[in-house]
């Protein structure tokens, strides 16, 4: 017998991770991308992003205050618990001494506008751990320090807000977009999992030669995954914006 599903036996999943990586470690992009390709094999996972957080003298960071989101779409009812269990074990079989990882997984339901904010004001000012544990008591997700001074939790948490509000940071990735290289056209972007191609004042481009610094990394806005760029002669140059 075929069981047919409703639109709310569906939902999409944030998986938030920051590894505060040491200068030994892989860093929090390669781990993230790590972890999607391990969850790909059972999920539909249709994006990384990267979000930038604020850099001050009292936030202990490597080289950049990032964190590190993965998208996972039409995952079923209760997925977040196997999700955040999977991505646990990864994280602690590449852990590395001196880093304080955290994690946090919820559903795009479970994330309100105070999550999202809370994700917002960790790209302007510093904040805690005790707000960030707060928040995911409140409601009701799942947040964890893995190691370390346990700091992760707040990138972890911080990213899933940002990543809900469809207009922050960038992917790093989208498709086949880490596939591209050198000069491409603008079709083989759009094609590569980009949905839009623009220049910074909003004129869309749809045809044309891109020449990439090293591939697509389309700025998340909109909900959308868009590659900016600027006409240079008879090409055009993405900029990364994000």
């Amino acid at each position: 017998m075929r069981i047919c599903r409703g639109a709310n036996d569906y939902m999409t999943l944030y998986l938030g991770i920051d590894d505060t990586d040491t200068r030994e470690s892989r860093g929090t992009g390669r781990l993230a991308r790590m972890i999607a390709a391990e969850l790909a094999r059972s999920y539909v996972v249709t994006g990384v992003t990267r979000h930038q957080l604020f850099i001050h003298p009292s936030i202990p960071y490597t080289s950049h205050n990032s964190c590190a989101v993965i998208h996972i779409q039409d995952a079923d009812n209760g997925a977040g618990a196997d999700v955040f269990s999977a991505a646990k074990e990864l994280m602690l079989s590449d852990f590395i001494e001196g880093s304080d990882p955290g994690i946090c997984v919820a559903a795009a339901r479970e994330i309100g506008s105070d999550l999202r904010g809370f994700g917002f004001s960790a790209k302007k000012s510093v904040v805690t751990q005790d707000q960030a544990r707060a928040l995911a008591r409140a409601a009701g997700i799942r947040l964890e320090g893995l190691g370390g001074t346990e700091d992760g939790v707040i990138g972890a948490l911080a990213g899933i807000g940002l990543a809900a509000s469809g207009n922050d940071g960038r992917f790093v990735v989208k498709g086949a977009t880490r596939s591209l290289r050198g000069t491409q056209t603008v079709a083989a972007i759009l094609a590569s999992g980009v949905d839009r191609v623009e220049t910074r004042d909003g004129t869309a481009v749809d045809e044309g030669l891109v020449a990439l610094k090293k591939f697509p990394k389309p700025a998340f806005i909109g909900g959308k995954a868009v590659l900016f760029v600027e006409p240079d002669g008879d090409l055009y140059h993405d900029i990364v914006v994000g």
